[in-house]
């Protein structure tokens, strides 16, 4: 054997140019965006709310000469309120952890990157199981609705699923918009749908064959379904696509042994109305109370700090989140259960 030999003259060493870490592109979430977020100041307080029944009701009356006109008014109810819970996650460096670390690792920046990761989907899973799911919403009918999608012989508040040929998506936006409308006086501005919804959406015969001859410039250059497309064929202003993930598995000792890997937003849809920016004398589907008053908390109600455990002899970075997601005009959105098979 020639020597010295290839381990005589290298030892393996961590590289600095590269780790590798599967951390989600913060456009993968959609809770904040579905429902705008509204920065308050305390942790809990009331909202008005205006009587619908008195704005819409036909009050004008002919007036006489030399009489007076008509009165009317409208009742307002200030005891709706929100209360914004406080979530936290911590993540400790020991002294002694830190000083034996090799480059590329830098325990401060990839502890503030694990825990911003593990509360944007803590509120991603939060939105999604109180508000992405059935028996919120009432834009079918004004009572507590929604539609669901089967593969065949569709009946009431069923529609045929999105990723069958024969399926009408477009018919059926339009016509729960229409619902939606009619009860709120405000057409639906976005449609939020799962990854799995969408994969299957881009290719539906309808929506290809009404793009197909307007965007392509060549082969080489084709048209695409894109978000902003369908948006537009839908009369939206706006299609979200959640592509968030979790893990749903308990920890494991090993590496990457123990992972049950889900789109957190599954195979459903929810047609909604939100106002660009939250206001008043405006509906909104749901809006997000982040506590933005608690002590350096951003307009998201998040704040991330740093502080010496010198007992443990450690440094602790600690995540905090307070908000409240919550629907506050169930008549402004429809959701669509299992609407892709």
């Amino acid at each position: 054997m020639a020597n010295p030999t290839a381990g005589d003259v290298h030892v393996n060493r961590p590289l600095t140019q590269i780790s590798i870490a599967h951390v989600q592109d913060s456009n993968v979430w959609v809770a904040d965006k579905v429902f705008p977020n509204i920065a308050v100041q305390k942790q809990s307080d009331r909202y008005f709310q205006y009587d619908r029944a008195d704005m819409w009701r036909d009050t004008m009356k002919k007036r006489a000469p030399g009489a007076e006109s008509a009165g009317g008014g409208y009742k307002t109810d200030n005891t709706p309120t929100y209360y914004a819970d406080v979530w936290a996650l911590h993540k400790d460096i020991d002294d002694q952890i830190r000083a034996n670390a090799d480059d590329p690792l830098n325990m401060d920046r990839d502890a503030t990157i694990y825990l911003t990761e593990q509360a944007m989907i803590s509120r991603e899973v939060n939105w999604t199981a109180n508000f992405f799911t059935t028996g919120v919403w009432t834009g079918v009918t004004g009572s507590a609705a929604d539609i669901t999608g089967v593969a065949a012989s569709p009946s009431t508040n069923e529609v045929l699923q999105w990723n069958d040929a024969s399926s009408t998506p477009i018919e059926d936006v339009r016509a729960y918009s229409d619902t939606i409308h009619g009860l709120t006086g405000k057409r639906p501005n976005k449609l939020t749908m799962g990854r799995q919804v969408w994969t299957q959406l881009v290719d539906h015969a309808d929506l290809v064959d009404r793009i197909k001859y307007s965007g392509g410039v060549g082969n080489s250059v084709p048209a695409m379904v894109s978000r902003m497309a369908v948006a537009s064929i839908l009369e939206l202003d706006e299609v979200l696509v959640a592509d968030g993930i979790q893990n749903t598995a308990a920890e494991n000792p090993a590496f990457e042994t123990a992972m049950s890997l889900a789109f957190i937003a599954g195979k459903n849809a929810l047609l909604s109305y939100a106002p660009a920016s939250p206001s008043i004398l405006q509906p909104s589907a749901g809006y997000t109370f982040s506590w933005a008053g608690f002590m350096g908390a951003g307009a998201m109600g998040m704040r991330m700090k740093r502080f010496r455990m010198e007992w443990l002899e450690c440094d602790r970075v600690e995540v905090q989140a307070a908000y409240d997601q919550k629907a506050v005009s169930t008549d402004c959105a429809v959701f669509f259960s299992s609407i892709v098979a």
